[in-house]
């Protein structure tokens, strides 16, 4: 009976455990409404482009669903993920530019390679560290980022208040053990077309 309880308390922390570290906000955008520096307004007119962009691709390739990601802040779209061929990632790069309200792409999606179970560890773990390590320094609201990582390469996607705070964001990736490259597309409050009041 004691073994019981234990395990279904062990499966209940595990499943609950990290809950608020990943929270996609109301809008799904990545960055809680509550502390995101955009307009209610932009943050839905975002919303809406990522909706559109993420059916349209999913439209042409359900592949795409898993495969591709998408984000998108104040009008500029931000596109990763792993396709089978450079064509497909042109079509994709075509589709992102068709949306509407679109002010910016990047495109920053690699061409399929063979399944590698030690490297995908290896980013997840890098995502991890990095991710607990933005969540600790009390100068980064942390649930204003994304973090991806292919091939011990981070890509950091979100919105800084400071740009002091952008360069800790920065400084916090390129200090993970095994990081080759930093790759950030993080927008200043000051650079945003309407901020909140």
């Amino acid at each position: 009976m004691k073994n019981k309880i234990f395990l279904i308390s062990l499966i209940f922390l595990i499943l609950t455990g990290c809950v608020g570290i990943s929270s996609k906000g109301v809008f799904g955008t990545g960055v809680s409404v509550a502390f995101d520096p955009r307009s209610l307004g932009t943050q839905i007119d975002d919303s809406v482009m990522q909706k559109n962009l993420a059916a349209r691709l999913a439209l042409r390739d359900k592949s795409y669903i898993l495969a591709v990601s998408t984000k998108v802040l104040d009008g500029k779209i931000f596109v990763t993920g792993k396709v089978d061929d450079p064509e497909e990632k042109l079509q994709i790069t075509k589709l992102a530019w068709e949306t509407k309200g679109v002010r910016s792409v990047k495109n920053d999606i690699k061409i399929k390679e063979d399944f590698n179970f030690k490297q995908s560890a290896k980013d997840l773990l890098i995502t991890s560290q990095l991710r607990t390590a933005l969540i600790f320094n009390k100068k980064i609201k942390a649930t204003n980022y994304q973090i991806d990582t292919y091939k011990k390469k981070i890509f950091i996607y979100g919105i800084s208040l400071t740009t002091e705070e952008r360069k800790e964001v920065i400084n916090e990736a390129k200090e993970i053990l095994d990081v080759e490259d930093v790759i950030a597309s993080i927008v200043l409050v000051e650079d945003l077309r309407i901020q909140k009041n």
